[in-house]
């Protein structure tokens, strides 16, 4: 692949791009229901349900019209069961570690900016990435993708004008749109959780491989 463009810095999305951490979620998820007494889900009915944060995964996990702190108690519940799981079953997409690396070789600062809670991220990062990251940065201390104001941070953290970022992931109405809210490159990956139509229309571009991100540093 060859890029008319390059770019200073590389954010990326978490789930789903990063890492494969759909089993983990899954089961964690059908481990909280199943705590509380709900039914649980298929694994493609959790896939549908990733992406907008952990609540809204709870929201839609659980039966409808639960009052709020039931929701709430199902959240901590979650987050707990999901540290205690130590991510068994989460992997690293082939080719992806070699590909930061060579990034970071280059001069280009890297990042992860996701919908996953602050802590999650941290701790999934620490237990995969260690130190790699240049900056972190999850739901909590600024609001969820699509809302631009995580990936701005990241950029001004950087001295890095937005237009001069390209932000990675894999879903449309999430990372393709903070990615345009923001004023940066979005690229869309074709390995990741969302149907790649939907993917293909919001994208700048589309890669196949973590490889083919380098013909844009």
């Amino acid at each position: 692949m060859t890029a008319d463009r390059t770019f200073d810095a590389f954010v990326f999305d978490l789930d789903g791009t990063l890492l494969d951490t759909m089993p983990d979620l899954v089961d964690t998820t059908n481990e909280t229901m199943e705590h509380f007494g709900y039914p649980t889900h298929t694994d493609d009915a959790i896939l549908a349900m990733v992406g907008n944060g952990l609540r809204s995964l709870i929201v839609q996990a659980l039966p409808a019209d639960l009052p709020a702190d039931e929701v709430d108690r199902a959240v901590a519940w979650w987050k707990a069961a999901y540290d205690r799981r130590g991510h068994k079953k989460t992997r690293v997409y082939p080719g992806m570690m070699e590909t930061l690396e060579e990034l970071k070789a280059r001069g280009k600062k890297v990042a992860v900016f996701s919908n996953k809670f602050d802590g999650g991220v941290k701790d999934v990062m620490a237990h995969f990435m260690p130190g790699l990251m240049d900056y972190e940065l999850g739901e909590g201390p600024v609001p969820r993708k699509p809302d631009p104001a995580g990936l701005l941070l990241i950029a001004d953290a950087f001295g890095i004008e937005p237009a001069r970022i390209a932000y990675i992931g894999d879903t449309a109405e999430t990372d393709m749109q903070v990615a345009r809210n923001a004023g940066s490159f979005a690229i869309g990956v074709r390995w990741g959780y969302t149907p790649l139509d939907t993917l293909e229309a919001k994208a700048d571009v589309m890669i196949d491989r973590p490889e083919d991100l380098l013909a844009f540093a």
